[in-house]
């Protein structure tokens, strides 16, 4: 059974496959989380479970640290990354903590678990002169006023001016832009809503999606959804990622970034523009503000570069 893949129920035995459903319910029920992320629990949990059983054990309540720590082990001779490692440490943790709050388990076995530093590295990003090249580039290439140029550009627009999670834009509705404040409420990660400006490029490339692309797009499935597909149905992440990708790679010099890439685009853009770390970490819906800590590092490396490069005495 590959480690990625969660232990199917019927290999798991019975108390802890009922667990592993029970578990399942949780997370997307009362955690409300999405489907990505709930599958993603799923499988390290199985993972976990599955290393528990061939262990010799049959229940949670069994799960011991020094059974969490031979996993985490395993997964190490098997040559998975250290961010791997820590986000599977960080899935065992939340899952003994809800056994041992449910009364599942007398005590909660992954409390005192560890996991390895990870590497904290961010993509590369767009200078600003390269941003607005972005634009111009999908600007030039939907000079015919096609309906998906249209779309591209608004949804370019709107991704370098708010910073939002590609899983956040493909879910917006057209009723979450307010034009009259220039904001758009989005819903991140774990159903927590939050609202967040634009500006007034994007907010004309929305005028013109809405106006002249949309209507030539929807079709009576298309619901409520702000951007659609070719074929009028709400446009899939696939889909906006490859046209990022096509839309940087006509810009010269630009590193080839997605989505994610322009979201810590904005989010450098901002804090080297003077934004405080607070608002840039409400702005992006991050959790923990050390999370929001890192695009520090990346505006002192650039600042560094400038030095280095503008300086007699660098």
């Amino acid at each position: 059974m590959s480690e990625a893949t969660p232990a199917a129920p019927d290999e798991l035995p019975e108390p802890m496959a009922q667990v592993l459903a029970d578990y399942e319910r949780h997370l997307a029920v009362e955690r409300d989380l999405t489907e990505h992320t709930v599958r993603a629990y799923l499988a390290d949990v199985g993972s976990l479970l599955d290393h528990a059983a061939r262990l010799g054990d049959t229940t949670v309540g069994q799960l011991d640290l020094r059974t969490l720590r031979s996993w985490l082990a395993k997964q190490q001779t098997m040559g998975r990354s250290r961010t791997t490692i820590a986000r599977r440490a960080t899935a065992a943790r939340v899952f003994t903590a809800w056994l041992a709050r449910t009364g599942r388990a007398e005590t909660d076995a992954g409390a005192s678990l560890g996991s390895p530093k990870t590497h904290q590295t961010l993509p590369p990003v767009l200078r600003t002169d390269e941003a607005v090249d972005l634009i111009h580039a999908a600007t030039e290439a939907a000079d015919d006023g096609s309906p998906v140029g249209l779309r591209d550009i608004a949804m370019l627009e709107l991704l370098y001016a708010t910073g939002i999670r590609v899983g956040e834009l493909v879910g917006l509705d057209v009723d979450d832009v307010d034009r009259e404040r220039n904001v758009v409420r989005v819903f991140g990660k774990g159903r927590k809503e939050r609202t967040v400006p634009f500006g007034r490029p994007a907010a004309r490339a929305l005028d013109f999606w809405a106006r002249h692309g949309r209507p030539a797009l929807a079709v009576e499935g298309s619901g409520a959804a702000l951007f659609l597909g070719a074929r009028g149905r709400r446009i899939d992440q696939r889909a906006v990622r490859s046209m990022v990708h096509r839309r940087i790679a006509d810009v010269p010099g630009a590193p080839d970034i997605g989505p994610h890439g322009l979201r810590h685009t904005a989010a450098t853009h901002l804090l080297e523009g003077g934004a405080d770390l607070r608002s840039v970490q409400e702005l992006l819906g991050h959790a923990s503000l050390a999370t929001t800590q890192l695009y520090t590092h990346v505006t002192t490396d650039r600042l560094r570069r400038a030095y280095q490069q503008a300086h007699p005495r660098a």
